[in-house]
């Protein structure tokens, strides 16, 4: 009988809470008719129609320790790479399918380059496994929720065994658990309809991962999809729970609690833009200034966040969002302190911005200035032992003017007589208790 260990859990999920910054990377495919990883599901492309692009891929530009660097600049310390996605193409080298990368004319192992220069970099290693399939004989075509032909009569499910199926998918999450060193997140993706859980064979499956890969830490999607939040909410977790829940394009208003009230760990996952993998027309790319303040929102209410870039067809990262990644990356060179190993400060969000806290260290982000000094709520002066510009280590005086008399009970910090903060974006002020 399965039985939740809280200590077990909390070892398991440390340096994942401690790190709150990674990096999704969806590639396939699916990048050279460059309209989203959805598209053979979205147009109902069939499947002779798509092998053209098989025949096709050959990133010439791929660069794996290029990609492990934008992220680790960015100041990510996680990287999570989609190692199949579900048109069923695989990144690695499966011996259960010749729909694979070492089949196609560049001939290589993605996810072993993907993992060599992950770890060459300092980071964590996550891979990305699509519990669906558009490619296999045996997962259910016409009626499906998502398939590209579940309109196609042509395609009855009449002799598919999906039991071969859930085969095949257990083998090939076995080569990724057993082939490709340690893994330190194994993401899942995604359970909807009936298709959850033991449909799955799901307690089978964590079983043999957990086997491989004690200390790898996983979703919460082989019980619900973006939406959802899993058994580990209910208080009686299943065998199969996820580590973490998943919010998709969201992040949630107050963080996520269970059925106790107890906070649970969550990342929600975001695009740069509207899409996960290459859309060549889609340029409504979020500016780094907002993505800098939606990480620190994520931090605040005691979540990570897990920010996607797209590859192109020829394997680089679109200049669009190498750029907001350096953004990203000079913010959080002189601000990581801030973000790295906080959550909740468990005080009133101020009207000017938010606050992470790491121990005795209250971190203010200011996204605007105040009028006159700036209040910082939630303790007493003589609580402080003092106060610093994160970026810059410069001390900041505690105020002591007339205007926040009627205040007596509120700290205030004096930011002098300029009116222009120190990061336009978000400036951060160390405050330290004793």
């Amino acid at each position: 009988m399965y039985r939740f260990d809280r200590t077990e859990y909390d070892k398991r999920m440390e340096w994942y809470k401690d790190a709150r910054f990674g990096m999704f990377i969806h590639w396939g495919l699916y990048a050279i008719p460059a309209r989203g990883e959805w598209i053979r599901s979205v147009e109902e492309v069939p499947k002779e129609e798509y092998m053209k692009y098989f025949r096709e891929f050959n990133p010439v530009d791929f660069d794996a320790k290029a990609w492990a660097k934008a992220a680790r600049d960015a100041g990510m310390k996680y990287v999570v790479l989609t190692a199949k996605h579900h048109d069923g193409f695989c990144l690695f080298d499966s011996k259960h399918t010749d729909f694979k990368s070492t089949n196609t004319k560049c001939g290589r192992d993605f996810v072993k380059e993907f993992v060599e220069a992950v770890r060459g970099e300092g980071l964590r290693v996550g891979l990305y496994f699509t519990l669906l399939d558009w490619y296999h004989e045996d997962y259910p075509h016409y009626g499906d929720k998502n398939h590209p032909m579940r309109n196609n009569k042509a395609y009855t499910n009449e002799n598919r065994n999906f039991d071969n199926y859930l085969t095949y998918m257990h083998n090939q999450v076995r080569e990724i658990c057993t082939n490709y060193g340690k893994l330190d997140i194994l993401w899942f993706d995604f359970s909807y309809d009936d298709m959850r859980g033991e449909k799955w064979r799901a307690t089978e499956l964590v079983d043999m991962v957990r086997s491989l890969q004690p200390e790898v830490i996983i979703d919460n999607r082989l019980e619900v999809s973006g939406e959802g939040y899993g058994s580990l909410a209910s208080g009686n977790p299943m065998p199969y729970h996820g580590d973490f829940v998943s919010p998709e394009q969201i992040i949630p208003p107050n963080g996520i609690q269970d059925v106790n009230g107890e906070d649970l760990v969550w990342e929600s996952c975001v695009t740069m833009n509207n899409n996960w993998g290459y859309c060549a027309e889609d340029h409504y790319f979020k500016p780094a200034s907002m993505l800098i303040k939606k990480l620190v929102e994520c931090v605040s209410k005691g979540g990570n966040m897990l920010l996607n870039v797209g590859p192109d067809a020829k394997g680089n990262i679109p200049i669009e969002s190498m750029e907001i990644l350096h953004e990203i990356g000079r913010w959080m060179k002189k601000n990581k302190e801030s973000i790295y190993g906080c959550g909740k400060a468990e005080i009133e969000k101020p009207d000017f911005g938010r606050v992470t806290r790491r121990g005795n260290h209250l971190y203010f982000h200011i996204y605007e200035n105040t009028i006159g000094p700036v209040p910082l709520q939630g303790f007493k002066k003589e609580e402080v032992k003092g106060i610093r510009y994160l970026a810059t280590g410069a001390e900041i005086p505690i105020s002591d003017s007339w205007v926040h008399s009627d205040y007596p009970d509120m700290v205030f910090a004096n930011l002098g007589p300029d009116p222009v903060l120190l990061d336009a974006v978000d400036t951060v002020l160390d405050v330290v208790l004793k």
